[in-house]
């Protein structure tokens, strides 16, 4: 009988390739099809296409300081990646993905710091920053890691 376990061993890593290709594309087609602060409606003064250029970080915060951000993502990723493979057997498949998000977010915005010295964000939902699909990742891995850390495991009897 031939076992799914060796596949599911390479699941994180899909999930963060899966995420910087769906993050570069959507950014390449966005900057392709936008002028810088442009804005297309595709819910009316719900949720627009956006196009903006980020020097800082989350909000916009911190602008200007993209060497020091280079450094610190890629330390991060650095620290997954080494940490993944060294410790993914141990890894509850929900932590195994909450850092594959978070990689994957990390490495999109990472690519585009280095490529273009900015990161290019475009989700636009009129009550929040601008942000972008890595981004998405990163904030939804940070919170399913938050929730593995704070869950306290179930003990049978």
């Amino acid at each position: 009988m031939h076992s799914s376990k060796p596949c599911m061993a390479y699941l994180p890593w899909i999930i963060s390739v899966g995420i910087i290709a769906f993050d570069q594309i959507s950014k390449a087609y966005v900057s392709h099809s936008l002028f810088l602060g442009e804005s297309i409606p595709i819910i009316r003064n719900m949720f627009h296409l956006s196009l903006v250029y980020n020097t800082g970080v989350a909000f916009g915060l911190f602008k200007n300081y993209g060497l020091v951000f280079v450094a610190i993502s890629l330390f991060v990723i650095g620290y997954i990646v080494r940490d993944s493979i060294s410790n993914q057997k141990y890894y509850s498949r929900r932590k195994q993905i909450a850092f594959s998000l978070i990689l994957g977010g990390a490495c999109g915005n990472v690519i585009d710091r280095l490529h273009f010295g900015y990161i290019v964000d475009f989700l636009d939902f009129r009550i929040w920053p601008v942000f972008n699909i890595a981004d998405s990742a990163i904030t939804i891995g940070i919170a399913l890691l938050a929730y593995s850390l704070l869950k306290k495991p179930v003990t049978r009897n």
